[in-house]
């Protein structure tokens, strides 16, 4: 079995799962990427990676993307799932198809991927996986209903995993960012405080970081939980 690690990151065209890709590539990682944009090719290309067109919420996307990476590098070591940004609808104008549509991309995608790697990383002695989740996922606001309920289940599942697949030295974590973006201009439409600790948000380089030290042996005890990164924005301890 070829040595060098490799590393699933979906939604992976841009934002948080590009980052990801680009320090994860930088790192030494082999990357295989999964997005629905064509420039999903172009950052494969560009970062010596294999990609696959096709969408989390589609089981059948994710067989390929599994199948594939498997196919062309022999293992499976890490996986961050990472996700576009869910919509912003008032509680009860959500239609049970756009619940669905969302808990398929935020909960069952995970469930879905988890399923399909598992033997993978327990045959190579071990893996990682991370879900991209967002600091109200325990605190329910009333502007963005999918992570107050979705993400949540999510995290419930890490934890599940977990404990269930520790023997196995196979981890999973989530992380909860606030704010990530790599101008303001990005931003618009959200209500950003004037109190950012730094004056700007965390870019998504500085983000992928945090992932990358997360996938790292340096976080071998790290698993089951949800980490987040927020500038203290969330109550909960």
């Amino acid at each position: 079995m070829d040595s060098q690690k490799v590393a699933i990151i979906t939604a992976a065209s841009r934002g948080i799962g590009a980052g990801c890709a680009r320090e994860l590539a930088a790192q030494g990682y082999r990357v295989s990427l999964m997005a629905r944009s064509p420039q999903i090719l172009d950052l494969a290309d560009e970062l010596g990676g294999i990609a696959t067109q096709g969408s989390i919420t589609n089981f059948q996307d994710l067989q390929r993307l599994v199948e594939t990476t498997l196919t062309q590098f022999g293992r499976i070591d890490a996986v961050v799932n990472s996700f576009g940004d869910p919509p912003r609808p008032d509680l009860l104008s959500i239609s049970d198809e756009m619940w669905i549509e969302n808990f398929e991309m935020l909960f069952l995608s995970v469930v879905r991927i988890a399923r399909l790697v598992t033997e993978a990383m327990r045959y190579s002695g071990g893996g990682v996986i991370v879900n991209i989740s967002a600091c109200d996922s325990h605190e329910p606001e009333l502007g963005t209903p999918f992570s107050g309920t979705l993400r949540a289940a999510m995290e419930g599942f890490t934890k599940l995993y977990a404990k269930r697949y520790k023997s196995d030295r196979i981890r999973m974590v989530s992380v909860a960012p606030f704010f990530v973006a790599d101008s303001m201009a990005e931003l618009e439409g959200w209500n950003v405080p004037s109190d950012l600790m730094l004056g700007r948000p965390t870019t998504y380089a500085e983000f992928a970081k945090i992932i990358a030290f997360l996938i790292s042996d340096d976080a071998k005890f790290i698993t089951g939980t949800t980490l987040k990164v927020d500038e203290a924005y969330s109550s909960a301890i």
